[in-house]
């Protein structure tokens, strides 16, 4: 009896199940740092891509039955007991260990590029699992809000999207540059479209704002606006607008030469070069957002001509680097000159438009200085 007694007591207590789906959930957001700087793993074996992309679609497979087995268990009553929860989050954990496994077997030599696709992935199956598993334990399993809840959930979305990766450093840029082309499109769209409106704040303003008491004082602008330059544009603004526009133009055009260059001549073996292309690209599309915000009024011409002026210099890094690349074969190619004439015309045109308020700065400046000396 009292060896009985002993042998029970020496066998752990589990905790109750959603205590245990809890830790689970903290377990997994604590593996998202490490996936964010993970660095591939050394081996002595010779890469192979076909085992690769084999073992990271079974993994997500994996991953996905498990995330559907959790949800079948936890999604009714009863729980299921202690040991068989412990054995269900065992199974979570061994999953996602194993994709993330997988990840780092990827060699840097393969592209950064790719391995950024192929970690964003891991990242958004982990995370996925990891909201799923909050949902399991927040929401009780009886409730209607627990199956809407877990019909959204990503992790299940972000499975799928791993058969859908690039499988080569060269079509990882491509669907990179890709997107950049689309993130520059929309903004040049909707810098067009605000021009059109010629009130960006149309629909924000308060009724009374609107009174028609008003409307006698007011006096239309050059593109038939009204002269309220907290609201809207001066005709010094709209002016400045055009050369913007055109800059932003210019900037979709590069990219989509570059893009070009890189699916008609870049080589999957020349991973460096294409990287240092992705690289510099990926800035193209911030630089045009922060352009694009400066242009909305109340527009100072100070901030529009910086942003310009940063928005110049990615552009004419980005045609640099795939000037000197293998993707440009011939260095002399008239599009790059093209385009390099293009930009220095916008920026040339947003200076002159900018030199009043830039020397009323520095002659504010300068006045500032005097009085101190006084």
């Amino acid at each position: 009896m009292a060896s009985a007694a002993a042998s029970t007591a020496a066998v752990p207590t589990l905790a109750p199940p959603l205590e245990q789906i809890h830790q689970l959930a903290v377990e997994l957001r604590l593996l998202l740092p490490g996936v964010r700087v993970g660095e591939a793993r050394e081996t002595t074996k010779e890469f192979n891509p076909e085992t690769f992309w084999r073992r990271l679609n079974a993994a997500a497979v994996n991953v996905s039955r498990e995330a559907t087995t959790l949800t079948e268990v936890f999604s009714r009553v009863p729980l299921p007991s202690p040991q068989e929860t412990q054995r269900f989050c065992e199974q979570v954990r061994a999953a996602i260990t194993a994709i993330i496994a997988v990840y780092y077997s990827l060699p840097k030599d393969q592209g950064i590029t790719l391995r950024k696709l192929v970690r964003n992935a891991t990242l958004d199956i982990v995370d996925g699992m990891a909201q799923l598993v909050d949902v399991l334990f927040i929401t009780p399993a009886h409730s209607p809000e627990n199956s809407d809840l877990i019909s959204y959930n990503s992790v299940w979305t972000a499975c799928q999207q791993v058969p859908r990766i690039p499988r080569d450093n060269k079509a990882a840029a491509l669907s990179m540059l890709t997107k950049s082309v689309d993130f520059v499109k929309d903004a040049h769209e909707e810098m067009e479209q605000a021009v059109e409106e010629c009130d960006p704040y149309c629909g924000l303003l308060n009724d009374t704002e609107d009174n028609s008491d008003n409307h006698g004082n007011e006096e239309d602008d050059g593109l038939g606006c009204p002269n309220n330059r907290d609201l809207y544009w001066s005709e010094e603004d709209q002016e400045l607008i055009i050369p913007c526009l055109a800059l932003v133009r210019a900037s979709k055009a590069c990219l989509k030469k570059i893009r070009i260059s890189v699916a008609e001549n870049g080589k999957k073996d020349q991973v460096a070069q294409l990287d240092d292309i992705v690289d510099i690209s990926d800035e193209i599309s911030p630089s045009v957002d922060d352009l694009a915000l400066s242009i909305y009024p109340p527009m100072c011409h100070l901030t529009v001509r910086i942003n310009s002026a940063k928005l110049v210099s990615v552009l004419k890094k980005a045609l640099e680097i795939t000037k000197a690349s293998h993707v440009t074969p011939q260095p002399e190619d008239s599009w790059i000159p093209l385009l390099i004439n293009a930009i220095d015309h916008c920026m040339n045109r947003i200076k002159e438009l900018t030199q009043n308020e830039l020397e009323l700065m520095f002659a504010d400046s300068q006045l500032a200085d005097d009085s101190l000396k006084i």
